[in-house]
């Protein structure tokens, strides 16, 4: 657990202020209420890629194998820079273009499931552009979150 979600009420000027993990008030990612994923078969054509992209508004696009598993993700900011570049064509399959998952010893794997708190996601996101949501047996892709996520939850709690 990130230390940020340990730390006890501050003292400053004889208030209290909250925590870094206060802010949420025990939220867990089910309370984000993140759209349903959207997530592409490894081989999509990047013309489909772009497209649905643009139709949701996202960034960054899950891409799955035949298994449903996750292999990585698309950007879709570099992808539309390849693509205006020449070097991306419609055609092209989007495995040829995913960014894949940096999984070895050095950097396990970390699930982020629906009951992760919201600090825990939020150390995450310190070292990372976004989350995959998945459910609690990593069989299905459920959301991506972002801190943009994080941040409008707060604002929107007050």
């Amino acid at each position: 657990m990130a230390a940020a979600s340990t730390a006890s009420a501050s003292q400053v000027n004889g208030s209290a202020l909250p925590s870094q993990g206060d802010k949420y008030r025990g939220a867990v990612v089910e309370d984000l209420q993140l759209p349903p994923a959207f997530a592409l078969p490894s081989d999509e054509a990047i013309s489909r890629a772009i497209e649905s992209a643009y139709e949701r508004d996202f960034s960054y696009i899950p891409v799955l194998d035949r298994h449903r598993k996750p292999l990585g993700y698309l950007d879709v900011a570099a992808l539309k820079e390849k693509w205006e570049a020449g070097q991306a064509a419609p055609d092209d399959r989007v495995i040829i273009h995913l960014t894949k998952f940096n999984r070895s010893s050095s950097h396990p794997y970390t699930i982020i499931t629906p009951s992760t708190s919201l600090p825990e996601l939020e150390e995450f996101l310190r070292h990372n552009v976004f989350a995959i949501v998945t459910d609690y047996s990593r069989k299905f892709v459920l959301g991506v979150a972002t801190q943009q996520d994080l941040d409008n939850f707060v604002s929107r709690r007050g």
